[in-house]
Parts: structure tokens; C-alpha cells; sequence
């Protein structure tokens, strides 16, 4: 996940110093704030004279054609428009450069994007835009599964609290860039912030309930299906695995395409007679839904094994949702 760090959250020194700073700490791009103000322009053509960093606008404005000659002029490589803020038509002409997305708030959905589909990605803002050191909104990671569940070609950008654990999270999803202002410069130094926003180690202030992916979105199965039910349900959630459920959701096992190989090699192939109670694994690994991003980081550390995937259950041994973690190991390599 890249980090895009809002150049204005800094209120202490020169842009000139800031953006030294940046660059010295080799952020992945700049942020730059646009509250119908053309005059931002001018200073992204100074930090064009001072570094080579990807600039990633975000404008607020009613009438957005007036800003189309200045990104001719001065071209950036990300820019992004406020959707609540438009009183016209949004129409980038195509002869503007760089990736195109749409910001929307909390509150709006995100069929806002509908009517946007050439556009790159969507700016999911987690605060009130231009609030610096707001908390996160933890609605926004239903937000963010469900875009991503119904445009999978185009990226998701996060701007607004985002501090180390939500940056976990958001890694963890497969979050293309997250914004960071005032975490990102009020800590004790860039590089500082830089580590908590990459580091495995964290504070928790979000739970595993906050952002799992639900048992409703989540591949499951019940008790009494076929091997060929298995299958399909596998191959549809496309994540390797099916949770093993019965009517009252609570959780009978997983089964996996390593528990399928198994069970092939054992019957030589066939499978025509096999139970999913000869298949699946009755004791998988799991999680607590109360658990802290904390507790499932030192859960993890336990076992000498990748973790891939983990059936998220209460204290009732519940269904609840699961974790996986293709999108974050993907990430770090």
C-alpha cells in the first residue's frame, strides 16, 4: 500500500522543508489539498523544481471545468474530485493526463461511482474532508469490501485517520494508497510515522468484528452438502476454502483445497462416496470476534506455519465472518 502524505497537514514549517523532508524519507507521493483554491497549481510547479514524487490532487469545487486548463498546463499524476461538493457535470476531457478518481464521504455510497466507471479509483474520505486528525470511521471498511466486490478492476484510496492499526487494515484489504496528514507530522519524526504506518506491531483501537469480511459475503456451506456443493462454493469464493455450517451458524469446520487433495489421494480419486464430515477439518484455526488487531497479530506469531485464512467465531463458537490474508501477504513481497 502507498502512502500519499497530505503536504499541507504541516503547519510548522516551509513547503520547501516539508517537501525535503518527504522526499529524504522516500514517501511514494504527495498529497495536495485543493479547497477551490487554483493557487495550489503554483506550488505544485515549485515541487516539481524540488523533487520527482508522484503528485496526487484532490479537488473541492463546485464548477470543476475550471480547473481543466490548469491540469493541462500542469499535469499531475493522480487527481481526484470531491462528488458532494459538483454543481456540473464532471466530464474530465481526455486529453488531461494522470489516473482520474472520485472522492465521496462517509455517508455517501458508493453507487455514487456508477456513473463513473472510467474513472480509476474512488477516494473513500474516512473524516470530514479537510478535518486533519479525525478518527476513522470504521463503516468504511463495509465500504471499501463492497467496492471492491463490485468494481474489482479499479483501486481504492483512503483519506482521513488513518494512523498504524488502520493502516494494517487497510493493508490487510488490499488498499492501493492510503493519505496521511496529521499522524504523518505530528510524531516525532517522518520516519517515525512512516514505520508505525508499515510496522506489524500495533496499538489496538478497532476489533476483528470491525473489519471482517461477514459470514453473509464469507464462502459457507452446510452440513448436509455434497462434495460438488464443496467445489463450487470453493470456486466461488475464490479464496481456497469453505466454512463447514450448520442452520444454527455454528461452526462445524472448514474445508480446504488442501483437505480436497487430501481426501483424493485417500480414495484414490474418488469421491463420489465421500461425506464433507470425512473431508473437512473439524478443529481450524480461529479467531475471536472481540479479538484486537493486537491479539490476532501475537495469535499469528503462535504457529511455526503461514496463516493464509482464519473463520471468525463469538464466544459461542458462532460463525461470525473470516479473515484472509492473501491481499497482505501479496503486499509485502
Amino acid at each position: 500500500m502507498r502512502i500519499s502524505a497530505s503536504i499541507y497537514s504541516d503547519k510548522k514549517r516551509d513547503l520547501s522543508e516539508t517537501i525535503e523532508d518527504l522526499a529524504a524519507h522516500h514517501v511514494d507521493l504527495l498529497h495536495v489539498d485543493c479547497n477551490d483554491d487554483p493557487s495550489v497549481f503554483e506550488d505544485i510547479s515549485k515541487i516539481r523544481t524540488w523533487c520527482t514524487i508522484p503528485i496526487d490532487l484532490h479537488i473541492i469545487t463546485k464548477h470543476p471545468s475550471n480547473y481543466f486548463d490548469l491540469l493541462r498546463e500542469v499535469p499531475v499524476e493522480y487527481v481526484t474530485f470531491q462528488m458532494e461538493d459538483l454543481e456540473e457535470e464532471l466530464v474530465i476531457p481526455a486529453d488531461i493526463t494522470g489516473k482520474k478518481g472520485l472522492a465521496i464521504i462517509t455517508p455517501t455510497s458508493i453507487e455514487a461511482f456508477d456513473k463513473y466507471q472510467n474513472f480509476d479509483f474512488i477516494l473513500i474520505m474516512a473524516t470530514i474532508p479537510g478535518q486533519s486528525g479525525g478518527v476513522f470511521d470504521s463503516v468504511n471498511f463495509k465500504k471499501i469490501r463492497d467496492f471492491q466486490k463490485k468494481y474489482p478492476g479499479k483501486s481504492v484510496h483512503v483519506d482521513g485517520g488513518v494512523n498504524g492499526e488502520v493502516s494494517f487494515i487497510l493493508r490487510n484489504m488490499g488498499v492501493h494508497t492510503s493519505v496521511s496528514g496529521s499522524y504523518l507530522f505530528n510524531a516525532p519524526s517522518i520516519g517515525h510515522a512512516l514505520m508505525d504506518l508499515t510496522k506489524r506491531n500495533l496499538d489496538s483501537q478497532f476489533l476483528v468484528k470491525d473489519f471482517m469480511i461477514p459470514l453473509s459475503e464469507a464462502p459457507a456451506i452446510g452440513e448436509e452438502a455434497s462434495v460438488l456443493e464443496v467445489l463450487n462454493e470453493i470456486e466461488i469464493g475464490k479464496l481456497g476454502f469453505t466454512l463447514v455450517v450448520n442452520q444454527q451458524s455454528d461452526l462445524k469446520g472448514l474445508i480446504s483445497n488442501a483437505d480436497i487433495r487430501k481426501s483424493l489421494i485417500r480414495t484414490k480419486g474418488n469421491l463420489s462416496q465421500e461425506f464433507i464430515s470425512e473431508i473437512m477439518n473439524t478443529t481450524p484455526l480461529v479467531i475471536q470476534e472481540t479479538a484486537t488487531v493486537n491479539d490476532l497479530l501475537q495469535q499469528i506469531k503462535k504457529y511455526a506455519f503461514p496463516i493464509l485464512y482464519l473463520p471468525v467465531v463469538d464466544q459461542n463458537n458462532k460463525a461470525k465472518g473470516i479473515l484472509t490474508f492473501v491481499n497482505l501477504i501479496k503486499g509485502e513481497i
